[in-house]
């Protein structure tokens, strides 16, 4: 920002009795050896908020100042402002007709961009004020995400085209931050495209990656919010170079097509650097691949960020609270586990506090935390990790799954000896846990008095807010989900309809549900006697427990999610 515009604003805020001179001039010597703007001084310094600056310079420029926030954007407003326009002059539109266009200025001091948006689009424009950061995530999300949609789209087209295949796929994927590729076009064409599949999967949210060779083509497919999508495939002539050129960033033995390998990609994105865990299985059309991708910024959450309602939230603060026993989050691959045990890690990380964690694989790195990784080949399993870990002095212990006798026991001892321990188990429901244990072959007295809670989880899709709706759904839909039709007679609920955001499916984005047995003295009983999962869960549920199915029925009433995902997602009670 030029010189006469901070003159301008501090001006105003003296103006308005904000600040006073000497503030000013401190603060501009410190913008001047650091090179920050004078605006964002006044605002990491707490001394303004940016509202007060938007009101400011609204009034003083005579602007109106929105909110990007409920903003509707729809393709025909985004083509009102081309994508070198909106980047070059930092602008976003909110409105037009056909002689007019609104624009958001990120530099509202800067009035020559409406004079030269004049000259560019032919159009009378309209100047208004929005916080900058909304208008640079906007123009990331409208204008450079969906350049990479495009070049993806064109590049498998043009590939295409030129070995004479066809494709009739239709890109309905769109809007996530992500700069543009650059210089890729100088890139070889296997090279450029591997690239490019990894930046649509990043900017269309996927988790996972999969490159399928099937009879007669190479599929590769998205998974994002837990369901699966196609996206424009590559020739299938294709087929050796990409899995050898996917084995080779993940570094694989090249050579090696006979068995399963598993490696990592590191991939330096725009503003986020990212783990992409890779798996290879041969099959019988080739080398089948997926890929796992890690967001390292994503798992820094609360554990209100993770799905738990404030109900549970306060009992699972309790329960990881405790001095000593076992917390086992159960549920299938890819449920989320793993994240809400790094949550709850992070709520008990202090520094009295010495955490050992033993993984396979550490799929991100906590600060102050000892993290370990398994290694087989030399014989470094989980059994092996966790003797050792106990001679470290732990005060918690995380074990990142249970999966036989060995671990179990040893898990269960160090509970009993005076450690918390965290841990992983694939059941299907909370209640199933502890059977799980004693059908490994743990003693079920050890299971009673060590086990503290089980927690079940699974993930669900959210509505999308951007196409969220009111309906009224049939009785029968409601009375399907165990609940009386008869009480929510009165009641709206809604869903998505479908839009360009979402891909037209009515959700973007996920959120987990819970089922929490508390293993009191009644549970520990049972479990002692060996009762079957079924009666533990009917009486867990007689003394407060919710159910999956019940989690998910309270985050329908709280609008965050559809009666038909609950249904899609958990199994009858």
């Amino acid at each position: 920002m030029a010189s006469e515009p901070q003159g301008s604003l501090s001006r105003l805020l003296e103006e308005a009795g904000l600040v006073n001179q000497d503030m000013t001039k401190a603060l501009q010597r410190d913008c001047q050896e650091l090179g920050v703007p004078l605006k964002q001084a006044f605002i990491s310094q707490g001394i303004v908020s940016e509202d007060d600056i938007l009101e400011l310079v609204a009034k003083n420029q005579g602007m109106e100042v929105v909110s990007l926030a409920g903003l509707r954007v729809t393709p025909e407003l985004v083509e009102q402002v081309p994508p070198k326009t909106a980047r070059m002059f930092r602008v976003f539109p909110v409105w037009y007709d056909d002689t007019t266009l609104k624009v958001a200025l990120s530099d509202p001091f800067n009035l020559s961009v409406t004079d030269d948006l004049h000259r560019i689009l032919d159009k009378t424009v309209i100047p208004v004020v929005a916080p900058e950061a909304d208008i640079e995530r906007f123009i990331k999300k409208y204008y450079e995400g969906n350049e990479v949609s495009q070049m993806y789209e064109d590049f498998t087209e043009e590939i295409y085209e030129e070995t004479g295949e066809t494709t009739d796929f239709q890109d309905t994927y769109s809007d996530l931050d992500l700069d543009p590729a650059k210089k890729i076009e100088e890139q070889p064409a296997v090279v450029r495209f591997v690239d490019l599949m990894f930046r649509q999967a990043v900017h269309d949210r996927a988790s996972d990656i999969h490159v399928e060779p099937q009879k007669g083509q190479l599929r590769v497919r998205f998974r994002i919010d837990g369901v699966l999508h196609e996206v424009p495939n590559p020739p299938q002539r294709w087929q050796p170079a990409i899995v050898s050129r996917l084995k080779v960033m993940s570094g694989m033995d090249l050579a090696e097509k006979r068995v399963p390998q598993d490696g990592r990609i590191k991939l330096n994105m725009p503003g986020k650097k990212l783990d992409v865990r890779v798996n290879c299985l041969p099959s019988i059309h080739g080398e089948t691949i997926v890929m796992r991708i890690l967001d390292q910024s994503s798992v820094l959450l609360g554990l209100g960020d993770v799905g738990f309602l404030p109900d549970t939230t306060a009992l699972f603060e309790t329960l990881i609270k405790s001095p000593t026993g076992i917390i086992l989050m159960t549920g299938p691959t890819g449920s989320g586990k793993t994240t809400t045990l790094y949550a709850a890690l992070g709520t008990i990380n202090t520094p009295e506090s010495k955490i050992i964690t033993v993984e396979n694989p550490v799929e991100y790195q906590l600060d102050g935390i000892c993290q370990a990784q398994v290694n087989e080949e030399i014989g470094l399993d989980f059994a092996a990790a966790l003797r050792t870990m106990l001679r470290q002095s732990p005060d918690v212990i995380m074990v990142g799954e249970i999966r036989d006798l060995v671990t179990a026991e040893i898990a269960i001892r160090a509970a009993l000896t005076g450690h918390l321990v965290f841990s992983t188990l694939h059941t299907n429901d909370a209640p199933s846990a502890p059977t799980r244990l004693i059908d490994m072959g743990v003693k079920p007295f050890l299971v009673a008095s060590a086990l503290q809670a089980a927690i079940a989880q699974r993930l669900i899709r959210r509505i999308c807010p951007y196409c969220t709706t009111e309906y009224t759904p049939h009785p029968e839909e409601i009375a399907e989900i165990g609940v009386d039709p008869e009480k929510f007679l009165d009641r709206s609920f809604v869903h998505g309809e479908g839009c360009e955001r979402c891909g037209d499916s009515g959700y973007r984005g996920r959120t987990a549900i819970h089922e929490i047995m508390v293993v009191n003295a009644d549970i520990r009983r049972m479990i002692m006697d060996v009762r079957s999962a079924k009666e533990v869960k009917r009486v867990a549920v007689r003394l407060g427990m919710r159910s999956l199915r019940m989690d998910g029925w309270e985050k329908v009433l709280l609008n965050q999610t559809t009666i038909p995902e609950i249904m899609r997602v958990t199994q009858d009670d």
